[in-house]
């Protein structure tokens, strides 16, 4: 058994998951991806072990198996089992699983430009757990920064008395949030590159995250969330983080990046996190635990790069938008001699008043095209997109975006411009735009008439997207 002996002593004293690998494979058959996300060990080391094992493996449609006739050679390759409280606490609530279990299957799909790997109903349940043996949740108020796996939820379900809200960046699942959860939990839109909503600034004692696992997404992710707490000092942060043990130099990078913002690691608990999907770390990831320090109040006030993801446009491998594309929005934006100006993405501040603007939003993911003519006033924009945006998409999603910004902006809808991935969006206002939507950046209570108690101390830039109706006429 040389072959397998090498595989396991490459990975020296760590080497348990791989031992629990084969333990399933002793037991049963298995399909690799389930061998990653059982035992958390990196796909790539589970197929080193596949490989030496070769000579004795039965394969099926079931998945793969050590041939019954040498399992017993096998036996040798184990250690004493490792048990864990928490899984426990899981088993002894099988209908709030269930229940977890059911939501998490109709959450919107993943969005892989957004970094989104789903975590197991089990984990999710696993976090509720915690949180609320380690912390008294009932005098608290938590706040989740991306909700795709639906933590919130389950929070909620374990100590109703807990103050729970969530900003993300997709709209989608604050949607499926407030029709989930009854709007039990408040909501609100973000991109934290942008900005933090100002309704949630200095608000939170506790702020969970699952957070782009690059240093620069968990940087930026850490950074909005010590700018969320109450008290910095004596907040505590929350923070997935998932690297695979081949590669530690990437987890390095990230937690000096945690300990630049002036964040000390009280724990860091292995593996807590389980995912159907991110085998190239072992479909798992840590828990972090975070406590500020002093120096981390003069750090959360960092604008994000756009480039904080792993995929997509706005991967931090992103070459970005070609030069020279903007030039034909820039082009729209001044005809009829009007005074242009280029402005970067975002929409956290009001902005000064201009003629015409125009803004490469080339990368955007969804939200950004409606936030920025929600929060720019100009009498003209143009607006760089890509051809394929979902408000582009088909007539009836121009028409819903046309509709909301009517008393604002008069929308043209240039695709295919200049090039066939690309399309211009440009707004010219009408003559008597609305107070509401001119004053975007105003606390809502103040700008408008009736106003829904949940909603009153957001911007109109941070409510989400289906509640918006609510407060524009038409």
């Amino acid at each position: 058994m040389t072959a397998l002996d090498d595989v396991l002593a490459a990975h020296g004293a760590a080497v348990r998951p791989l031992y629990e690998v084969l333990g399933l494979l002793r037991s049963g058959s298995y399909e690799l991806a389930d061998l990653v996300r059982l035992t958390a060990a990196p796909r790539r080391s589970v197929e080193d072990l596949l490989a030496a094992l070769e000579p004795d493996l039965e394969r099926s449609p079931a998945g793969v198996r050590i041939a019954p006739q040498s399992r017993a050679t096998y036996a040798v390759y184990s250690l004493p089992p490792l048990p864990d409280p928490l899984d426990a606490a899981v088993a002894d609530q099988p209908a709030l699983l269930t229940m977890l279990a059911e939501r998490i299957a109709a959450v919107p799909p993943p969005l892989a430009a957004l970094d989104h790997v789903q975590a197991t109903p089990e984990t999710v349940l696993r976090r509720a757990l915690w949180l609320n043996s380690r912390y008294d949740l009932r005098r608290s108020n938590v706040l989740f920064l991306g909700d795709h796996d639906l933590t919130s939820l389950a929070v909620r379900a374990v100590c109703p008395e807990a103050k729970l809200s969530v900003v993300d960046l997709d709209e989608r699942v604050l949607s499926y949030l407030d029709a989930t959860g009854e709007r039990g939990i408040f909501t609100a839109h973000a991109d934290l590159r942008v900005g933090l909503p100002p309704a949630l600034t200095g608000k939170a004692d506790l702020v969970f995250s699952d957070p782009p696992y690059t240093p620069e997404g968990m940087g930026l992710f850490a950074a909005r969330a010590v700018q969320a707490l109450r008290e910095p000092t004596e907040g505590r942060i929350l923070l997935a983080y998932g690297y695979s043990p081949r590669h530690p130099a990437l987890g390095a990078q990230v937690q000096r990046s945690l300990a630049t913002l002036g964040l000390t690691f009280e724990a860091i608990l292995p593996d807590f996190n389980r995912y159907t999907g991110a085998q190239a770390i072992g479909s798992a990831a840590d828990l972090y635990v975070c406590q500020p320090t002093a120096k981390a109040k003069k750090s959360f006030a960092r604008k994000g790069s756009s480039a904080i993801y792993t995929h997509g446009p706005q991967s931090v491998e992103s070459a970005g938008t070609k030069p020279g594309l903007l030039a034909a929005a820039r082009e729209i934006a001044s005809e009829g001699g009007l005074a242009l100006e280029t402005r970067p993405v975002g929409w956290a501040t009001s902005g000064p008043e201009g003629d015409a603007v125009a803004m490469d939003l080339s990368a955007d993911p969804g939200p950004w095209l409606l936030r920025t003519l929600l929060g720019t006033n100009a009498r003209r924009l143009a607006l760089l997109v890509p051809n394929n945006h979902p408000d582009l998409a088909d007539a009836s999603a121009q028409a819903a975006l046309t509709a909301l910004v009517a008393d604002k902006y008069r929308l043209r809808l240039l695709r295919s411009t200049p090039d066939n991935r690309h399309a211009i969006v440009a707004a010219d206002v009408v003559d008597h735009p609305s107070d509401l939507l001119t004053r975007a950046h105003a606390r809502l209570a103040n700008a408008a008439l009736n106003v829904p108690e949940d909603l009153a101390d957001l911007r109109l830039v941070d409510v989400p997207r289906h509640r918006l109706a609510e407060l524009l006429p038409g």
